[in-house]
């Protein structure tokens, strides 16, 4: 595994990395795991200083850390300081709050003593990362298990390498211990023995089905507990109710958003029968406008993808697509720029009998259904083997709100940008993964939930419906 920045923008060569020694690994998980074997006997709130001043240089440093973020895969260069003030937001969120949310919980028992649950660190995570928001990834794993205790080895996307280590230097400018986030330039099979490692105790990843299958039957066989976020085909509901305009205004912002390339961005607009054929007309008129070019131009408003490979993916699935039946009601010619631009496309009568109805276009396109009901539009959300996110979209929010609630994926928003924020957990269920980060979820995910019984006045009595672990059969 080659990692090395290509600007996507012009295709230029930026930089080239040498892949991890196995010196480079055992030396990251040694110093880890004596890390964590400190950090397991000092208190949580000692990391909170640390952790607001890795946001103080993100923020002191973002004009710096966006450029590299655009240059390694080719999102606007507002959108990439966006990212990095998003950082900070997650940082500092856990520095305040992260103590207070590890505290001990009780619980009221009829034993005879005191009973508690403790959220303890575990040991070392292996963090596996893709490009799509190099830093953000990183970032929602890291703070809250800075907090906890868990030392970090990273393992980022190929095509990304700048960002990964522009992100672990803030973390030593900071101040941060050796060992608590390690960069490595990893292949697939030293990531498989680093899970293996008996000082690793925890897998997260961020990446495809694909990839979350391969990481995760790993992770199983050697009983590492693991979180996956995997990809997402979200429904974008539009209800019969909706005003057209405000439904188009919030949906072709969501599938231009970092050039289509986002998990939760939403990629199948379904739309009541009364609204469709003005949707679709409007959000035409929307894509028309976009402008391709120089995402460190602030003129730019869309950006490249983030690779050659990426772009010659999807504009395969667009021609499959196509071949099966789908129409093209707007876009699908080539855009005279040298970088790995595709211009958004909208496609329409993609039916169930499609090779590509179930697959996840990762890439500026939106696939746009018709429905005559709310019924047909719930069903027709649902009929996806992904789960991620969602949105709905009614005048009524008492009535999108009532359909957001049939939707069978881990997040849905109504009336709204499906936003991150450290205090809202994300995850989803079927092929989109399992487990939640961020949130209270995300910082008790790699944790111990130890059980203490502390009894004030032992007498030795077996509480009524208990079962003793002791005296025989």
């Amino acid at each position: 595994m080659a990692y090395k920045t290509v600007n996507p923008y012009n295709n230029e060569l930026v930089k080239e990395y040498p892949n991890a020694t196995s010196e480079e690994i055992e030396k990251a998980l040694s110093t880890g795991y004596a890390l964590y074997k400190k950090w397991y006997n000092e208190p949580v709130e000692s990391r909170a200083a640390t952790l607001h001043k890795i946001a103080d240089l993100l923020r002191k440093n973002e004009d710096e850390l966006a450029k590299i973020a655009t240059i390694d895969m080719g999102k606007l260069y507002g959108e990439s300081k966006g990212e990095v003030e998003l950082c900070a937001i997650i940082a500092d969120y856990y520095a305040d709050h992260g103590a207070e949310m590890l505290k001990p919980t009780p619980i009221s028992s009829r034993n005879t003593g005191d009973a508690e649950i403790l959220h303890q660190a575990t040991g070392v995570l292996m963090m596996v990362e893709p490009w799509n928001f190099p830093y953000y990834q990183i970032m929602r794993v890291f703070a809250p298990n800075f907090m906890v205790g868990n030392p970090m080895v990273l393992k980022h996307a190929s095509n990304t390498p700048g960002s990964a280590a522009a992100f672990e230097k803030v973390v030593q400018d900071a101040g941060a211990p050796d060992g608590s986030l390690t960069n490595l330039f990893a292949s697939y099979d030293q990531v498989s023995d680093i899970i293996a490692d008996p000082r690793v105790q925890g897998v997260a990843l961020t990446g495809s089905k694909r990839g979350g299958q391969s990481v995760a039957e790993n992770a199983g066989k050697n009983l590492k507990k693991n979180s996956m976020e995997l990809g997402g085909s979200d429904a974008f509901v539009v209800l019969s109710d909706a005003d057209v305009d405000k439904a188009v205004d919030l949906a072709w912002r969501v599938r231009i958003y970092n050039a289509g390339q986002v998990c939760t961005s939403d990629k199948r607009f379904i739309v009541a029968d009364n609204l469709y054929d003005e949707f679709l007309k409007k959000l035409k008129a929307n894509f028309e406008k976009l402008v391709p070019g120089d995402p460190m131009d602030p003129k730019t408003t869309i950006a490249p993808m983030n690779s050659k490979r990426a772009k010659e993916k999807l504009q395969g699935q667009i021609d499959k697509a196509v071949a099966g039946g789908a129409k093209v009601y707007y876009g699908n010619e080539p855009i005279d720029l040298p970088g790995q631009f595709l211009q958004p496309i909208i496609l329409t009568d993609i039916d169930k009998d499609n090779p590509e109805f179930y697959d996840e276009m990762f890439g500026p396109v939106a696939q746009v259904f018709k429905v005559g009901s709310d019924e047909e539009a719930i069903e027709l959300a649902n009929d996806s083997e992904l789960g991620l996110g969602g949105i709905v979209v009614s005048e009524d929010p008492q009535h999108g709100k009532a359909v957001a609630e049939k939707i069978e994926t881990g997040m849905v928003f109504v009336n709204s940008f499906l936003v991150s924020l450290p205090e809202l957990p994300f995850g989803g269920v079927k092929g989109s993964g399992y487990g939640r980060e961020m949130s209270a979820l995300g910082l008790t995910a790699f944790t111990n939930e130890k059980l203490v019984v502390t009894a004030q006045d032992p007498d030795w009595k077996n509480p009524a419906g208990g079962l003793a672990v002791f005296g025989g059969k």
